[in-house]
C-alpha cells in the first residue's frame, strides 16, 4: 500500500530513471516538468519535435535540454509516429504527450501495425493523495471511457488492478461504486456492480478484493459501513474506486483536488508502455507525480 506521492518518488528513486519518450517536446512547460523530473532523478528523457523549436521552448522555460537526446521530427503524425515506435522498440519505456494534439497521440498508440496495443482496452487512472486519509486513492475511470458497459468495467478494473500489481500492491482493495450498496433492477450501475465483484471473488482479475454495489461513503469508511449493517472487506479499506462513468470519475477526482485539497497524480493503462497524458491546467506538481507513478509502474 502507498501512502504518499512521497513514498512513490522516494521508490521511484530506489528503483532507478527510466527513459521518457515526450511526444512533441517544443513546450515549455512540458520540458520544465521533465527536466524536474530529470533533477529529482525521477527519469531521462528523449524529446521528439524540430530541434529548432525544442531548443527554443526550453531556453524560454528557463531548462537546460542538453543532457537530453533531442530527435528531430517535424509534423505531428510523424511526431507521434516516432516516439511510439521509439518506446514500441526499447529506446524509452514510457510515453509522455507533450505538444501533439491527445488524439493524435492516441491514434499512433493505437496503430495496429506500429501502436502499442496490447489487446486492452485504454483507461485513465487518477492517484489522489488526500488529506487525513490512510492511503493512496485510485479513480478509475474518469477520462477516457464516457459510458462503459459491463464488459469494458471489467476491463477498465483489470487494467487498474494490473497497474497497482506494478506498482507494488499484492492484493489491492477494489469498490465498485454506485449510488447504494443494494441491487436494484432499475439501477443497471448497481447490476454491474454485483457482476464485478462475482467475478473478483472467481479470480477473473487476479490478485484482487472487488466488492460492490458500494455507496462512496462504505467505501471510505469502515464506521459508516458499521451504522448501516453493511459487512464489506473493502469498507474503509478501498485502494481502487471504480467509478460507473466518466461524468462521475470526473467530479469525484476534481471535487477532492479543488475543494479538498487533494495532491493528484495520473497515468493511461492498457498500453503495452505507461502513458503520461496531461491536461494544460495541470500543475507542475501534478505533472511531477505523473511522471513518477508512470516510471514507477514501468519500473514494476
Amino acid at each position: 500500500m502507498l501512502k504518499s506521492f512521497q513514498e512513490v518518488h522516494d521508490r521511484v528513486r530506489d528503483a532507478g530513471r527510466r527513459r521518457l519518450a515526450v511526444v512533441g517536446a517544443a513546450h515549455p512547460s512540458t520540458l520544465k516538468a521533465v527536466s524536474q523530473a530529470n533533477e529529482a532523478g525521477l527519469v531521462d528523457a528523449l524529446l521528439l519535435g524540430p530541434a529548432e523549436e525544442v531548443r527554443a521552448a526550453a531556453e524560454k522555460a528557463g531548462v537546460d535540454v542538453s543532457t537530453f537526446e533531442i530527435r528531430d521530427v517535424s509534423g505531428d503524425l510523424q511526431i507521434a509516429a516516432a516516439a511510439v515506435g521509439a518506446v514500441r522498440a526499447g529506446e524509452a519505456e514510457m510515453l509522455m504527450k507533450g505538444s501533439v494534439a491527445t488524439g493524435v497521440t492516441l491514434k499512433a498508440v493505437l496503430d495496429k501495425e506500429k501502436g502499442l496495443r496490447s489487446g486492452k482496452l485504454l483507461s485513465h487512472i487518477a492517484c489522489l493523495e488526500v488529506p487525513g486519509h490512510d492511503r493512496l486513492i485510485w479513480v478509475t475511470d474518469g477520462g477516457m471511457n464516457i459510458k462503459p458497459d459491463q464488459p469494458a468495467k471489467a476491463e477498465i478494473l483489470a487494467n487498474a488492478v494490473n497497474a497497482l500489481h506494478r506498482l507494488g500492491y499484492d492484493r489491492p482493495n477494489v469498490a465498485v461504486l454506485a449510488a447504494v450498496e443494494t441491487v436494484n433492477p432499475d439501477m443497471p450501475d448497481t447490476v454491474d456492480a454485483a457482476a464485478l465483484a462475482q467475478m473478483g471473488k472467481r479470480g477473473q482479475f487476479g490478485e484482487c478484493v472487488v466488492d460492490g454495489p458500494l455507496a462512496l461513503d462504505l467505501a471510505a469508511d469502515a464506521e459508516a459501513a458499521r451504522i448501516k449493517g453493511v459487512q464489506s472487506p473493502v469498507a474503509g479499506r478501498a485502494d481502487i474506486y471504480l467509478v460507473p462513468d466518466i461524468q462521475v470519475g470526473n467530479i469525484f477526482a476534481k471535487g477532492l483536488i479543488y475543494l479538498g485539497g487533494a495532491k493528484v497524480g495520473g497515468m493511461i493503462a492498457g498500453a503495452t508502455a505507461p502513458i503520461v497524458l496531461l491536461s494544460r491546467a495541470d500543475t507542475t506538481e501534478t505533472k511531477l507525480n505523473s511522471i513518477a507513478l508512470c516510471t514507477l509502474a514501468a519500473a514494476g
